[in-house]
């Protein structure tokens, strides 16, 4: 579990709240200056209120005379009173409205950063449960940290609405400022202690709760529901889920009784010295040294002082555990993930000319003393179709993503016409490349994005969204929807349609026929077509990436046939290249995996 922060931890994370609302302000000036000015003809009206009132009763008592029934004044006051009241009421209407917006505007535009930002970070990175909890917890500060503008605008207001109280006490006795600071300073160090432990505790949990999270979602999808009442997974799922969250609600509960018994403990003391205070001024009030309306002004500013003032430590408590979780999202938001300067960066060719080149490379995982891939040397030469064979976990997929460059080399370098790809601004070199994997996504979007996301700026090309459906196959899937391009896919959201795996794959492989790059990639992409169907398509994909370079990766010997050059992975390293006939020749990995798989068709 995570270690604790200190308190000086708890106060420097307010660091965080000028920038955002500056953040917020960004979203929409005027909406968010006409929230601040409303706040702060807010903070004034308690006050005028108070007095108002205590007017009306010193009128009442003093000056109205009943014979001649004047009144004037009296109807006057109460007016003012009414017209202060209905425009709080409205002020607090168009807070709140305010508030929502800008809350609303704040969420999108956190969101769209978060996702930019996470689209830098290095899969191996992503793929590591500690950055990956890090992520999470910058996830959830997207929308969760909304109620934060709220709450430090507010605490602007009711600042100001106290400093005009406090004003009013001090004009008469400033004895019960300190009766006030009694009653609520020890609350208000309860709350802050507390807050501090909270955030710990939510921080040290974050891989549990997302454990949890996974345990509802699978629990509780149509994605899993066939397995879980096949293998009858009901109960375990529910009994883990059960586990966990009976271990988080026991940590939970005795901070909670923890933070309860310390907090009555001190409200007690604050309500001893309130009605001290209150004892005090009703004393003058019968000795004569106040009015009764003085009396009700004293009594209700204080009243309501001590009020305010526990609302502001309160929320002071909030706001401070809040900046703590916001500190969460500035931290990975603030993250560099770029190791060269941009002005270092070559300008990236549309093609390469010759060859790309592994040379002596070599990776593992962050965090793993194990290689994955060991001393991989190879030439992939302009125009080739190289194929990727080997068992499970040879590292197949691993060399792809390293071509890809969603991983970077452990040892080694990767060469384009004998330049380092790293020298190429990432993006810009991943454009040269077009990859379709067996885990490839399903988005739940129309069949026209599901295809288009292969080049998404053509997006609105129907003429090469369509011929890219033909030459996967996927054309006949999509005719036979109801909607055909424009159906949406998947069962998320309402009308969705459901596919099988083959018509998915079929869908999927049309985003290769999308891309413009000059090499493209197939990793396992046809493991649910079938024989025939799978023949076709990749016959057809020899034949339109005639002028391209290509890499399959394929566990059907019938297809890997069809590549000009055949390399053959084990245990991470290289262990024969060659031609089929060639590698048919020579007795070992790839012939013995052919003829176990010819075996089964005799």
């Amino acid at each position: 579990m995570a270690k604790p922060r200190n308190k000086k931890s708890n106060f420097s994370s307010l660091k965080f709240v000028p920038r955002f609302l500056g953040k917020v302000y960004r979203t929409n000036p005027g909406l968010f200056i006409a929230n601040v000015i409303l706040r702060l003809l807010k903070s004034l009206i308690p006050i005028a209120l108070l007095w108002v009132g205590k007017e009306i009763i010193d009128e009442v008592i003093f000056q109205v005379d009943l014979d001649t029934k004047e009144l004037n004044r009296l109807y006057w006051l109460i007016g003012i009173e009414l017209f202060l009241a209905i425009i709080s009421d409205v002020f607090n209407r168009l807070i709140g409205l305010t508030d929502g917006l800008l809350g609303d505007l704040y969420s999108n535009s956190s969101s769209i950063e978060l996702i930019q930002k996470t689209a830098k970070v290095e899969l191996a990175s992503l793929e590591d449960s500690e950055f990956y909890d890090k992520l999470e917890r910058a996830r959830q500060q997207t929308t969760s940290r909304v109620t934060l503008m709220s709450n430090v605008l507010s605490q602007i207001q009711d600042i100001i609405t106290i400093i005009s109280l406090i004003s009013g006490l001090i004009y008469f006795y400033p004895i019960l400022i300190l009766l006030l600071v009694i009653s609520i300073i020890p609350s208000f160090i309860n709350e802050l202690k507390y807050s501090q432990s909270t955030y710990s505790l939510q921080k040290s949990w974050t891989p549990e709760r997302r454990e949890l999270d996974y345990m509802r979602m699978i629990g509780a999808s149509d994605i899993t529901a066939k397995e879980i009442k096949l293998f009858g997974l009901a109960d375990f799922i529910s009994n883990t889920f059960k586990r966990i969250s009976d271990k988080y609600y026991l940590a939970n509960r005795k901070l909670a009784i923890k933070k309860s018994l310390w907090g009555g403990t001190f409200h007690i003391l604050g309500d001893l010295a309130y009605y001290g205070a209150y004892i005090f001024i009703v004393l003058k009030a019968v000795a004569g040294f106040v009015t009764i309306g003085d009396l009700t002004f004293l009594a209700g500013s204080f009243s309501r002082l001590r009020g305010q003032l526990q609302t502001v430590f309160s929320r002071f408590s909030n706001i401070t555990q809040s900046a703590m979780y916001l500190q969460d999202y500035f931290e990975f938001v603030d993250m560099d993930f770029s190791n060269t300067s941009s002005d270092s960066f070559r300008e990236a060719p549309t093609e390469f000319k010759d060859r790309i080149r592994f040379e002596n490379v070599s990776f593992r995982y962050p965090q793993s003393e194990k290689n994955v891939l060991n001393s991989i040397s190879f030439d992939l030469l302009k125009g080739e179709k190289l194929a990727l064979v080997g068992e499970n976990g040879a590292g197949k997929t691993t060399l792809i993503k390293l071509l890809l460059r969603l991983y970077e080399p452990t040892e080694g370098q990767i060469l384009m016409d004998g330049v380092p790809v790293q020298e190429y601004r990432k993006q810009d070199y991943q454009k040269m490349l077009g990859a379709i994997f067996q885990d490839f996504v399903k988005y739940y979007l129309t069949a026209k994005i599901n295809i288009a996301v292969g080049n998404i700026d053509e997006e609105h090309n129907t003429e090469k969204i369509k011929n890219a459906a033909v030459q996967s196959l996927a054309n006949d899937v999509i005719e036979s929807l109801p909607e055909g391009y424009e159906q949406g896919l998947g069962r998320r959201f309402k009308k969705g349609a459901e596919l099988s795996g083959g018509q998915w794959q079929k869908i999927a492989l049309a985003r290769a026929y999308m891309s413009d790059a000059p090499i493209i990639i197939l990793d396992e992409p046809t493991s649910a077509l079938d024989a025939r169907a799978e023949s076709e398509v990749f016959q057809r994909f020899i034949a339109l990436t005639e002028d391209r370079t290509s890499i399959i990766i394929s566990h059907r010997f019938s297809t890997v046939r069809m590549a000009d050059r055949i390399l053959v992975l084990q245990g991470g390293e290289i262990l024969e290249m060659g031609t089929h006939e060639e590698l048919l020749a020579n007795p070992q990995l790839y012939a013995e995996l052919y003829e176990l798989q010819a075996e089964g068709y005799r």
